[in-house]
């Protein structure tokens, strides 16, 4: 079973850097260039700054990882972070418009340490997506560098009986320590609940989420850095018997709640316009072809975060037409390939196996990165269809995998196809920060 603690966390001192919201940021991992500019300038003291250090012309390419260690000796040395003096688990609330649609969703969770375990038949915590080497890198200089989780992985417990969710409930009925409203809309609260022992809240919710085996939803490259980085400071260990390097910082979320999971779109490219024609002309050997409009496609598939998914359907758009594709699954039965039934039945291993058989676009090309491009708007993928966009000649439009599908491959040992999911919404880099002390 995981091995899920309390911890005391970094946090700003509100008195030292005034609005909340001027200096928390995205994860880095969806962070682009411009948004980067925008929130260094936002705040001196921007989370940013520790999680996504500033790349400067001609340095040492180390030295960004050198200058968040040294911000962060700063920031701890003035007050701008303080460390709570008791640990706590963090009660995380996010109110949020389902993107694309009118519905509001209100997702609860709350932030403790879990002991890191080597991927495996015998672990507790299972991963369901297959990780590159470039992100591991990056994360790994930065946590060598600093000694902190600035951003958690997102893992998904059982909360059967409703027991979890109850107690966030009555936690999030108090004032928050943290209120604030990002750039997108959502709303982010947080409260610090001291563990007390035995019988607590924060007990409780540990007990809960300790109870059987967490899946990661988010945040895989930065877990398997930190099983690196635990592995080698283990190297040089001075035989402290529960080192804090051995837990990483994580939000637990249950598997039962309404999650909102999106889907990212695929844009094909440098098929031509006879190798597009041909791989259109084959799609009845897989599956059910049904012309219509592209506004149709983009109305259905643009709402994606209320559809429920899996379905084995798609939306296909060329400069020639478009398209709405269901799978014949008896077809892709037939396709020889690895993996165990649940991975098979996904959207996305179904479209691969697609592109695979009918067009030549193997795992080895579509890693190789010039083949197909991404997106989370289905108006973008249409858009850069249209324009013919570096030989962009067929936009594929998905629906989102069910929470159940992802559940079922990291059970199965399985991992998915790259960019399978997208939780919605991201957690806030700079809420809580994980150091590796005591």
């Amino acid at each position: 079973m995981p091995d899920i603690r309390p911890f005391r966390a970094l946090r700003y001192d509100p008195e030292a850097v005034g609005d909340p919201g001027l200096v928390v940021a995205p994860p880095y991992d969806v962070i682009g260039p411009d948004l980067h500019r925008v929130l260094l300038d936002r705040h001196p003291r921007n989370s940013v700054r520790l999680d996504l250090p500033e790349t400067v012309s001609g340095e040492d390419p180390d030295e960004r990882y050198r200058r968040a260690a040294r911000t962060l000796t700063a920031w701890r040395s003035d007050g701008t972070l303080r460390k709570d003096s008791r640990p706590s688990v963090y009660v995380y609330e996010q109110v949020y418009r389902v993107p694309g649609t009118r519905i509001e969703r209100t997702q609860r969770g709350f932030f403790a340490r879990l002991r890191i375990e080597p991927f495996g038949p015998d672990s507790s915590v299972l991963p369901h997506e297959r990780t590159l080497s470039g992100p591991k890198e990056d994360r790994y200089r930065l946590l060598r560098a600093t000694g902190l989780n600035t951003s958690p992985v997102v893992g998904l417990y059982g909360d059967p009986g409703g027991s979890a969710a109850a107690l966030l409930a009555s936690v999030c009925s108090s004032p928050p320590a943290t209120d604030l409203t990002d750039d997108d809309g959502v709303r982010h609260r947080l409260w610090a609940v001291p563990d007390e022992g035995q019988g607590s809240a924060a007990s409780r919710l540990l007990e809960t989420a300790s109870a059987g085996p967490v899946t990661i939803a988010d945040g895989h490259h930065r877990y398997e850095t930190a099983v690196r980085y635990r592995d080698e400071r283990r190297v040089n260990s001075t035989g402290e018997t529960e080192p804090a390097f051995d837990f990483l910082l994580m939000l637990f979320l249950a598997a039962e709640d309404q999650l909102t999971v999106l889907p990212t779109h695929r844009v094909v490219r440098g098929l031509g316009d006879e190798g597009t024609a041909a791989f259109v002309a084959r799609l009845p050997e897989l599956v059910t072809v049904t012309p219509t409009t592209t506004d149709a496609l983009e109305a259905w598939f643009g709402a994606a975060g209320e559809l429920r998914g899996g379905e084995g359907r798609f939306g296909l758009v060329t400069r020639d037409g478009a398209w709405l594709l269901e799978a014949r699954r008896e077809a892709f039965d037939a396709i020889a390939g690895a993996g165990g039934t649940a991975v098979r039945a996904l959207d996305v291993w179904m479209l691969g196996a697609a592109l695979d058989t009918l067009a030549g676009i193997d795992a080895a090309a579509v890693a190789g990165g010039s083949r197909i491009s991404y997106t989370k708007s289905a108006s973008e993928a249409v858009a850069l269809v249209a324009s013919g966009d570096a030989n962009a000649d067929a936009a594929f439009l998905l629906e989102p995998t069910p929470v159940a599908s992802i559940l079922a491959v990291a059970r199965d040992g399985d991992v998915m196809p790259q960019k399978s999911t997208y939780f919605y919404p991201k957690a806030l880099t700079g809420l809580v920060l994980n150091p590796h002390e005591w």
